[in-house]
């Protein structure tokens, strides 16, 4: 079983902003398997789909992002999902815009998100695909990551989500994180 988690804010308020990046690649997910996101008892949305009779799940924490971990680690336990089976999506402001990574661990980077899935499930060693929304310009980081794309930028973050999403799934079908990372760092 693999588990693609997009991290976000959700409500409408939040839909598009740069903070909701990763919950932009899972819903394109979803959309390209024919996957729909329910609400469970997690504190989450989760849809699911299969791939060669393996089943992958999509999930998008509805805890804001500051508690992501509080619905990711219960959900881990729940599935029986292991650590290399888990792949993280998240925005990164110390990443040029657009700019993918992936990474088999590392620290929060100051990213709340990804501090409190490292708190709840107790180690920085898991895979993530992180996409960059730049530095604010004059803004406040709060700002910066819970404002729109502007219209400038929306072709360069759609290639990104297109990306991230190519990623997740080459992930999927290859099962191995190293090769993925190889292919789209």
């Amino acid at each position: 079983m693999k588990m693609i988690v997009g991290l976000g804010n959700p409500g409408k308020n939040y839909e598009n902003t740069k903070h909701n990046v990763g919950f932009m690649v899972v819903n394109r997910l979803a959309t390209e398997h024919g996957a729909v996101f329910k609400k469970n008892a997690f504190e989450a949305e989760v849809a699911d789909y299969f791939v060669d009779g393996e089943k992958v799940l999509l999930v998008k924490p509805m805890t804001f992002m500051n508690e992501s971990g509080r619905a990711v680690g219960p959900l881990m336990t729940y599935f029986g999902v292991y650590l290399e089976e888990l792949v993280v999506i998240a925005d990164d402001l110390d990443m040029d815009l657009g700019k993918l990574r992936l990474r088999q661990k590392g620290s929060a980077g100051g990213h709340n998100g990804l501090k409190s899935i490292i708190s709840h499930i107790g180690t920085q060693e898991f895979n993530r695909i992180k996409i960059g929304i730049g530095r604010p310009n004059g803004k406040t980081v709060v700002n910066h990551v819970l404002s729109t794309f502007g219209k400038e930028d929306e072709m360069t973050i759609a290639d990104s989500v297109a990306r991230a999403a190519d990623a997740a799934d080459d992930f999927v079908i290859g099962n191995d994180f190293l090769k993925t990372m190889n292919r789209f760092n």
